[in-house]
């Protein structure tokens, strides 16, 4: 009876021996081998080398450009346009005759004036010969001296208004589109063309409070528009505004810019950046590279060879035996590594790295949202992005 009982507790014992030896170890050893073999293919993501580029740093705004001289060329009386003496677009030099109202009346009233002052002063001669010989008073002279004056300022008045109704340009500069036709009425203050000085030419942009203190007066400004794309225009900061806005808590800037060809014209839009220090050579990468969270800005870098994670066994590989561990996958050749980044200024497509990269390390520039810290890559430049095509301005 004793060995019956003796003999049932060892099979049993196997038989729970081998579920525990299936369940601790036998198992655990398929899935981690099952899981391993499971391992998802390599991330295919773009690169390019981090490279030191020779920069100097830049304060970038968003400006205006404005006439040096502008107006609306206008009457300061009204009157009945008689003659127009220019052409739209025309180019025209300080005092040349534009509009001519009509003077019909105020040249009559001229000659009346002309014949009055003349009289006058007949009068006045006669009075003053009078009383050299003392047959009238010196109070008959100063009345007589009053009359002639009066006369003489009656017609400058008229000469004053012949003069307003005769419209020539206040400087030399360009006139635009031409808003008047021959008899046709125009009240006081009403535009008949646009006159503008173009060389050289203001161009204006606001700078905020933190940049101010980085250029002065004289600093040099590059300045693009997008009616001449890749073209760059030089000028320097000719003056700063007395105040801040208190709305935005920028500091209006105004630069000069030659303008002999005439090509930039007030109004246009204009991306202006101020030079503001020495060149200095510094790490740069494409601004795709960088990714922003709120943790801080950080770049993914590619490493060659297997991450640690990859490298070491797990416990329950070792434990499988040999069979197993030479069924595991080959370590993959490449994977990304996520660095903390400080940035600097932005050029174009490229930015400033100040810490974190160094020159020639490759650094992805596409595909960061498949990647986990030490995931296996594929570099594949073929699919590189491409910048888009820009679009017009509203």
């Amino acid at each position: 009876m004793f060995k019956r009982l003796f003999i049932a507790a060892v099979l049993i014992a196997l038989f729970l021996g081998g579920v525990a030896y299936f369940q601790m170890v036998f198992k655990p050893a398929m899935i981690a081998d099952f899981v391993s073999k499971m391992a998802p293919p390599p991330a295919t993501v773009t690169a390019e080398p981090a490279k030191t580029e020779t920069w100097i740093a830049r304060v970038h705004s968003i400006g205006t450009l404005v006439a040096i001289e502008g107006v609306e060329v206008a009457p300061q009386l009204g009157g009945t346009v008689m003659d127009y003496f220019f052409d739209s677009g025309q180019e025209v030099t300080q005092g040349e005759k534009l509009v001519q109202l009509d003077i019909s009346v105020e040249e009559a009233d001229l000659v009346s004036a002309k014949a009055t002052l003349h009289e006058a002063d007949l009068d006045r001669e006669r009075q003053a010969s009078l009383v050299q010989k003392g047959a009238v008073s010196q109070a008959i002279l100063d009345t007589s001296t009053a009359k002639r004056d009066s006369a003489a300022a009656a017609m400058a008045r008229i000469e004053a208004i012949i003069a307003q109704k005769t419209i020539t340009a206040p400087f030399t500069g360009k006139l635009g589109l031409r808003r008047v036709e021959k008899g046709q009425y125009v009240s006081p203050g009403q535009a008949l063309v646009w006159l503008q000085a173009l060389d050289p030419i203001w161009v204006d942009f606001p700078v905020a409070e933190s940049e101010v203190a980085k250029f002065k007066i004289g600093s040099k400004i590059e300045l693009t528009v997008d009616t001449y794309p890749g073209e760059v225009f030089k000028g320097e900061v000719e003056a700063l505004d007395a105040r801040l806005s208190q709305d935005a808590r920028t500091l209006m800037v105004r630069g000069t810019l030659p303008n002999p060809e005439r090509r930039l014209l007030p109004g246009m839009f204009a991306n202006t950046a101020v030079l503001a220090g020495e060149p200095r050579e510094l790490v740069t990468v494409p601004r795709t590279a960088l990714t922003y969270s709120l943790y801080g800005d950080s770049v993914w870098v590619v490493k060659e060879g297997a991450s640690e994670e990859d490298a070491q066994p797990t416990a329950s590989a070792e434990g499988a035996g040999a069979a197993i561990a030479a069924d595991a996958p080959e370590a993959p050749t490449l994977t990304a590594e996520r660095r903390f980044v400080r940035v600097g200024q932005t050029e174009e497509g490229r930015i400033a790295i100040l810490e974190g990269i160094k020159t020639g390390e490759q650094v992805i520039t596409s595909g960061q949202l498949k990647l986990q810290p030490g995931a296996a890559i594929k570099v594949d430049n073929a699919d590189a992005l491409k910048p888009p095509a820009e679009l017009p301005k509203q």
